[in-house]
């Protein structure tokens, strides 16, 4: 199917960007507000991506979904509008460093653990903390929910790249929120240390397919219990940031301001 056929088969501009703004606009503007770290600076990325959503939507073919088409757009917007922070780290912790499997006393997360305001804002602050080379891949990974072959190419990177600068931010998220609970202490690892490497890159693999962890309990032991439970309530803290609703002011203004490109 050529272009022109693809094109065709698309709804229209009006149509096709205000069905994308009331699908994503309240996600987009908590992303931005991560990415930015300035309110301001986040409606203005909001506001600028939709517009040009609309502008070019006769250049998008239908190649991938019109939400990774969107957010390649704020992606390579929020390059241009980011500005290093003072005090923004430009490194990333090592592997070694983010590693807490040899640690006495580990955080333990239950199913009675809830994603209360605490948990979320200081998920949100890690999150902002993050160095920008990991900070987008994770945000449009398990905030927005791409796949790693669908952020890829928004970022200009390989798939191994992205999934392993994926794996880093989330052990260090998996930190910050390990420090808002109780810490227990806990048996020494059942296993040899690489063979809890190995389970939690197997962990790491299903976070990212988002697929249920495929070796039971009964074989993983207490202290990768803890971590992987860790893990697992940043990905939900996550998901509650992506479940923002987009501010009244914002949206009248984006809408506007669409109305007024459409004349």
């Amino acid at each position: 199917m050529d272009r022109g056929s693809r094109q065709s088969d698309l709804p229209a501009a009006d149509d096709a960007i205000t069905a994308l703004f009331e699908e994503e606009g309240g996600r987009l503007f908590a992303i931005a507000r991560n990415l930015c770290g300035d309110r301001q600076q986040a409606e203005d990325l909001v506001q600028e991506t939709f517009l040009q959503a609309y502008r070019n939507w006769d250049r998008f073919e239908g190649r991938s979904r019109p939400t990774t088409w969107l957010y390649t757009i704020a992606a390579r917007l929020c390059q241009r509008f980011h500005r290093r922070r003072a005090g923004e780290p430009v490194r990333m912790a090592s592997l070694e460093e983010l590693l807490p499997f040899s640690d006495r006393a580990l955080a333990v997360a239950d199913e009675r653990t809830g994603a209360d305001d605490e948990r979320r804002e200081r998920l949100e602050a890690a999150v902002a903390a993050l160095p920008e080379a990991f900070r987008m891949p994770l945000i449009l990974k398990d905030i927005v929910g791409l796949s790693v072959t669908e952020i890829a190419p928004v970022l200009g990177l390989k798939e191994a790249t992205v999934k392993t600068r994926v794996h880093r931010a989330r052990l260090k998220l998996r930190e910050a929120v390990a420090e808002t609970l109780p810490k227990r202490e806990l048996p020494p690892a059942a296993y040899e240390r690489q063979v809890c490497l190995d389970l939690l890159e197997l962990k790491q693999d299903a976070l990212d397919r988002g697929a249920t962890f495929p070796v039971g309990p009964e074989v993983i032991c207490a202290r990768c219990r803890a971590v992987f439970g860790t893990l697992d309530l940043a990905r939900d803290l996550c998901r509650k940031i992506a479940a923002d609703e987009l501010p009244r002011a914002v949206r009248d203004r984006v809408i506007s301001r669409l109305k007024s490109a459409g004349r």
